[in-house]
């Protein structure tokens, strides 16, 4: 993997590449001298475990046939308080999937995901943070 961060203006606004020319902007906040033109380094870190975690489910449950047609993640995460760094703490996911899907299938591929599959959850849990989860199915 091959990443490129270029420096964008005269504070901390950065833009990233992938090697396939995805980009993603990055800044500070105001209180910190940033402009908010970006998502924060660490709020990408939780990003990242929404969509690991969504890639694996939607893929256990398409090879289960199951009918997935409204798929979102809601995610609540707190950093520790009064250090540097500042880790994440605890993370709570709620996965909300609608469609013609099976309950236990539905649990079993979230707990697979976040237990055996998804990379950045287990970076995430070795790095000491908390992850709990709940399914909401056709809610």
């Amino acid at each position: 993997m091959k990443i490129a961060l270029q420096r964008i203006d005269d504070g901390f606004n950065m833009e990233a590449v992938d090697e396939n020319g995805h980009k993603v902007l990055m800044d500070s906040s105001v209180e910190n001298g940033g402009k908010n033109n970006g998502v924060r380094p660490m709020q990408m870190i939780i990003m990242g475990l929404g969509g690991c975690s969504a890639i694996d489910i939607v893929m256990i449950l398409k090879k289960q046939r199951q009918e997935v047609t409204d798929f979102r993640i809601e995610v609540e995460a707190d950093r520790e308080k009064g250090k540097e760094p500042s880790l994440w703490e605890n993370a709570h996911l709620v996965f909300h999937l609608s469609g013609n899907i099976d309950a236990d299938k539905a649990a079993r591929a979230v707990e697979l995901s976040m237990n055996k599959y998804c990379s950045v959850a287990e970076t995430l849990r070795k790095g000491g943070t908390r992850l709990t989860w709940e399914v909401k199915l056709n809610a």
